[in-house]
């Protein structure tokens, strides 16, 4: 490699020694100098505009501190579709779908066969639902948030039968895998076990993973949906200061117990869910306190305003351990998010129930759906391709106050057929793509509008709330600066692996679709 260190280094050891070396080696410009180790943050559900308020109401927060060290791109968009899953992959894969083959932490997929029921090799028709969240975990758990999957709820390989795990499930490698193999030390903390999806197709690219369940009821499970976590400001945010105390742990040397000594990782981080929660949880209708945004500004409610300062200070808490432990020169800080959380305007929002979109799709033919996944940008994945038309009709000729859609409507209606199949591999011939995607109008949120309902945004759609995230790349070497070129998080994989002295070339999704790495400025205009 141009900068680095082999990808076959003789031992961790060795090739740690490397990467230290590396960064005290300025190159000609201080923003390409390489470092130790990367601590990469999603902040999920965060706004580009939540992080620019932030800093400007909040000139002494960490936040604040970093972007006065840090290039601050202005126009970075996640994943379309901006589901968490595509979203953390596209970080660490440098692909969107089109190279992951990953479109939602709940889809389809037409070559595997279902957890449960009759699978033979060459015989079972396959085709399931495939879904990678808390339904893999281990029931009953009566161990605070230590959950692990359970194997007979994974899906099934269509070929022989197998057991699919989460890291079989992508197509393409990560940065976790590459590092690890050039002797770097890798560790992740999330929300679900099936975030061992991570370990990428190898296996094993993550030395140290911390999954404890936030879809439970204080660590313990099953448990009813009124208790889970995320009902909950306080909870979801003592469930973040787990996985901090974790991220602090392995920065003073240790696995994310605090109990066994680890060399400090070369790539580590966690997502932070409380300012997601923050936007998303309105309590009002069961007597409590209101989350969201006040306005089309994005002015924030006071329980969102907590979460955000919440997260800030967790984030402060990692920068002052890194200066305590003298890492902090040597390491680069990335923020962002995986998705954004629509809408910000709650003058926008309507909730449609999406079993009004199921009985439009079988009734074209009784149980036609194999998958609906509607939360603000309905995927559709049919058993029966055949009439993939019929439904497209069905759902255009449909009340929009039922579909979401207005037919009409520029940047609205209904992606399927060639105009799909120009923006991801053709349903016909790849097995993960859906066959329709609904583009509801702005503030559709699909949820059944209960008078208890409870959400008020959420994401998984196109537009540019659900797309239109922050990024932050911080250094004490770099020098503030404001990018406002459009830049996408899947440039967050080849930025990471720069930062450490290694090239672009060992991503897998590189030879589907090329990425760059984060610019250190704007681009030249003429």
């Amino acid at each position: 490699m141009k900068h680095g260190i082999s990808k076959l280094c003789l031992s961790s050891l060795i090739c740690l020694a490397a990467l230290t070396a590396l960064q005290a080696s300025p190159r000609e410009d201080d923003d390409e100098v390489t470092y130790a180790r990367v601590l990469l943050l999603s902040i999920d559900g965060m706004h580009a505009v939540d992080l620019a308020r932030f800093v400007a109401d909040h000139p002494d927060s960490a936040l604040a501190q970093l972007t006065a060290t840090g290039r601050t791109y202005t126009n970075a968009s996640a994943t379309r579709p901006s589901d968490s899953f595509p979203g953390m992959l596209a970080m660490v894969t440098g692909g969107t779908p089109l190279s992951t083959g990953v479109y939602y932490d709940d889809g389809y997929d037409r070559s595997l066969v279902s957890a449960s029921g009759t699978c033979t090799p060459g015989v079972t028709v396959p085709g399931t639902r495939t879904q990678w969240k808390q339904n893999l975990d281990t029931v009953p758990v009566a161990s605070a948030f230590n959950t692990v999957i359970d194997q007979a709820k994974l899906p099934r390989s269509g070929d022989d039968c197998s057991r699919v795990f989460p890291h079989q499930f992508p197509r393409v490698n990560n940065v976790f895998e590459l590092i690890k193999a050039a002797g770097g030390r890798t560790a992740w903390s999330d929300k679900h076990p099936a975030y061992e999806f991570l370990n990428g197709p190898s296996g094993i690219g993550l030395d140290d993973l911390y999954t404890p369940e936030i879809a439970s009821c204080d660590g313990f499970l099953p448990c009813p949906s009124s208790q889970v976590t995320t009902q909950f400001f306080s909870k979801t945010m003592n469930y973040d200061d787990m996985k901090v105390e974790a991220i602090i742990h392995e920065i003073d040397g240790f696995d994310h117990t605090g109990v066994n000594p680890a060399p400090v990782p070369t790539l580590f981080g966690m997502n932070f869910q409380a300012v997601s929660v923050g936007q998303k949880l309105d309590l009002t209708p069961v007597l409590g306190p209101k989350g969201g945004y006040l306005d089309a500004s994005a002015t924030p409610s006071d329980m969102l305003e907590l979460t955000l300062e919440h997260t800030d200070h967790s984030i402060g808490r990692m920068v002052s351990e890194l200066r305590d432990r003298g890492l902090f020169d040597s390491t680069l800080i990335i923020i962002s998010a995986k998705h954004g959380n629509s809408p910000i305007d709650p003058g926008t929002l309507r909730r449609i129930d999406p079993i009004g979109i199921m009985n439009i799709v079988n009734g074209v033919q009784a149980g036609l759906v194999g998958q609906l996944s509607a939360d603000t940008g309905p995927l559709l994945w049919l058993k029966d391709q055949s009439r993939t038309a019929e439904v497209v009709q069905a759902l255009k000729a449909a009340d929009p106050a039922v579909t979401g859609i207005d037919a009409g409507a520029p940047g609205q209606g209904v992606l399927w057929g060639a105009d799909l199949a120009a923006r991801y591999p053709s349903p016909l011939t790849d097995v993960r793509t859906p066959d329709i995607i609904l583009l509801p109008v702005a503030g559709t949120v699909y949820t059944p509008p209960v008078a208890t309902a409870t959400k008020i945004a959420d994401h998984g759609g196109f537009g540019e709330d659900d797309v239109h995230v922050p990024l932050l790349v911080s250094s004490s070497r770099i020098s503030a600066k404001q990018i406002d070129d459009a830049v996408e998080t899947r440039q967050i994989a080849c930025t990471i692996l720069k930062a450490v002295g290694m090239d672009c070339s060992g991503l897998q999704s590189e030879r589907i679709e090329p990425s760059k790495f984060l610019p250190h400025s704007n681009h030249k205009r003429d």
